[in-house]
């Protein structure tokens, strides 16, 4: 069966694909109860599931122990694969590869208009999501960032500590991963300005502070944003 008619397949059951965006969300380990107890399913089907994933390699299963003694459970996990379905086909991935390949040949100056194009666009989209009606108090405008993030794939989650002026905030799916793959700091970096976009499109002044990376291991990505 040709590739990208597998995939629709695969993830053409609202099911599956709500077990796949589960991973997406989570991006952490699952086994075939925790699936099954997720969905209120039998452990079988939900089984089933995970297997016509693995067949499309969206997810990948290997067998790990789980500290509570006996035989190693299988486990299933994300895989690195990025499903990119155009019809007909577009090598945007190619494109974006072009294009950071000449940004960094033009040295400081070309990644300084790169990082600054990230900014613009994350306040761009920022302000095409908020609610223009009425006045929004900090609480609304992080709500309002987490939810333009997991519009943007990005699956965030957000918390605000009011009497430290901070907010705190992961991502567990990178939209870039694949390119960043090759392309770390600058791709990093450029998410980061587009991150910064979307906090300064709300909070005029603010300080965005890395913590934690998924691409130099950590389970996802940590920031920590400082309101002035």
């Amino acid at each position: 069966m040709d590739k990208t008619l597998k995939v629709t397949n695969v993830l053409g059951d609202p099911t599956r694909y709500s077990i796949y965006e589960s991973f997406l969300k989570r991006n952490q380990p699952l086994t075939v109860n925790e699936v099954a107890e997720l969905f209120d399913i039998h452990p079988n089907v939900a089984r089933l599931h995970l297997t016509k994933l693995t067949e499309i390699n969206v997810i990948t299963a290997q067998f790990k122990k789980t500290g509570k003694g006996g035989r190693p459970s299988r486990v299933y996990e994300l895989s690195d694969q990025v499903i990119e379905l155009t019809f007909p086909h577009r090598d945007y991935k190619m494109l974006a590869e072009m294009m950071l390949e000449t940004f960094a040949g033009m040295g400081e100056l070309g990644k300084k208009a790169l990082f600054n194009t990230g900014k613009k666009y994350g306040m761009q989209i920022t302000y095409e999501q908020q609610r223009s009606s009425t006045a929004l108090d900090v609480k609304d405008k992080v709500k309002m960032l987490e939810e333009t993030g997991t519009l943007l794939g990005m699956y965030p989650k957000f918390e605000y500590d009011d009497a430290k002026r901070e907010i705190y905030f992961t991502i567990t799916n990178c939209p870039f991963k694949e390119l960043a793959q090759t392309n770390t700091s600058i791709i990093c970096n450029t998410h980061m300005y587009f991150l910064k976009g979307m906090l300064s499109s709300v909070f005029p002044e603010v300080k965005l502070v890395e913590k934690e990376n998924m691409l130099k291991g950590c389970n996802h990505c940590r920031y920590t944003a400082e309101l002035k």
